[in-house]
């Protein structure tokens, strides 16, 4: 990363700068990939209810209203050490899970891991939006990637540790989380960018009816759909009578085919345009988490290969078309985004689990399907994005 390169001023990719987070992205969300694999055996072990999981979440998430106050302050003094030291933290405290004596405890520490969650999400997007210069896209499809091979790797690596040293054991490997952390403080600690003067944010008023009202409806249809198969998935399978090892495989399954997508999908929006690659790519996840509830056998493999692939390749145009509407603001209008984005997944997974305990964890993801598709609505009107701002030089959204 350099100091200044990549504003949107230069338009230069800073490739090292963007893989560089993009690795720590991996590392931190192998750590939270950890909690959908874990969650059966914490449902056992204190006898929850699915209402009860699904609103686990809730502390999981809740920190994330503080994303856009940490945005707005990492807009005006540069909140690094929020991004270096979240995969030591995370790591730590999402190894120490197992290890809770009671429900009250449990509950505080997926607190704390939320607030770690945040500091890292509400920054880092950000941080690759100003580095990526004319291509935010491709930078965001990178940086999703990262997320999404951490979370492909993370119920594997979960399954093989608990395998060897227990639940309880789990704390032992931490410290992948600390070496990444410490990589990043060495790539970024004399890493410096102009200071920009606070928002004005009555300057976010139009945004809000313009850009964060459709964005909102959106969420609604993918927060249902990544938390029924995020969330629900493992439990669903070990319910029907598959192991810890076979629900864990494909959740891995699902995350490596979203890898695929999340790099693809962010560049064709650079060349092609936010919305129609944003629509094809939640018709498509509805399509398929439908073709998973039918299918059998070896047919569950390609549709979870397709499932990943669609639902998890949104992501990267919807950070993209945030940054791009708010090129000034990066981290503000991402800390926004993600505030809305991690409300809303807890509040659908505890609607998922209602439903699961009402009639079956089958029944309520068929319901996520037409959910997702009646959101479709809401991407034609996401607004253009503005070429004096950032110019992709082919097409426009």
């Amino acid at each position: 990363m350099s100091t200044g390169a990549g504003e949107k001023s230069e338009g230069k990719f800073d490739a090292s700068g963007v893989l560089s987070v993009s690795a720590g992205h991996f590392v931190h969300d192998s750590y939270t990939g950890f909690f959908a694999p874990m969650l059966p055996l914490l449902i056992e072990r204190f006898g929850l209810s699915l209402t009860m999981a699904g609103s686990l979440t809730f502390f999981l998430q809740i920190p994330s209203l503080l994303n856009p106050l940490i945005g707005y302050i990492d807009d005006r003094f540069d909140l690094r050490y929020g991004l270096i030291l979240a995969p030591a933290v995370t790591g730590t405290l999402m190894t120490l899970l197992g290890r809770a004596p009671d429900v009250l405890t449990l509950c505080l520490l997926l607190l704390v891991i939320g607030v770690s969650v945040a500091s890292f999400h509400a920054t880092a997007p950000a941080t690759i939006g100003r580095i990526s210069g004319d291509f935010v896209g491709r930078g965001m499809s990178f940086f999703m990637a990262g997320g999404e091979l951490g979370r492909t790797v993370g119920p594997l690596l979960f399954v093989g540790a608990i395998s060897i040293w227990t639940l309880e054991g789990l704390p032992k490997i931490a410290i992948l989380g600390w070496l990444a952390s410490l990589a990043l403080f060495l790539k970024m600690r004399r890493v410096r960018r102009p200071h920009t003067a606070p928002p004005e944010l009555r300057s976010l008023l139009p945004v809000v009816s313009r850009l964060f009202l459709p964005v909102f409806v959106i969420l609604i249809g993918r927060s249902f759909l990544i938390s029924s198969i995020a969330v629900f998935l493992p439990t669903m399978m070990v319910r029907e009578g598959s192991t810890i090892l076979v629900a864990a495989g494909a959740l891995s399954i699902y995350e490596i085919a979203g890898v695929g997508g999340a790099l693809v999908s962010g560049t064709l929006s650079d060349r092609y345009g936010r919305r129609p690659v944003l629509l094809v790519a939640l018709t498509a996840s509805a399509a398929m988490l439908l073709l998973l509830l039918k299918a059998q056998g070896w047919l569950i493999i390609p549709a979870l290969l397709l499932l990943g692939f669609s639902a998890l390749s949104s992501q990267p145009v919807m950070l993209a078309i945030i940054q791009d509407q708010l090129p000034d603001q990066r981290a503000l209008a991402n800390g926004f985004y993600l505030a809305m984005s991690f409300v809303m997944r807890p509040l659908a997974a505890l609607v998922i689990g209602i439903l699961g305990d009402w009639l079956t964890l089958r029944h309520a993801f068929l319901v996520t399907v037409f959910i997702t598709l009646g959101s479709l609505v809401a991407v034609r009107w996401l607004p253009e994005k503005s070429r004096d701002k950032n110019h992709f030089g082919h097409g426009s959204c």
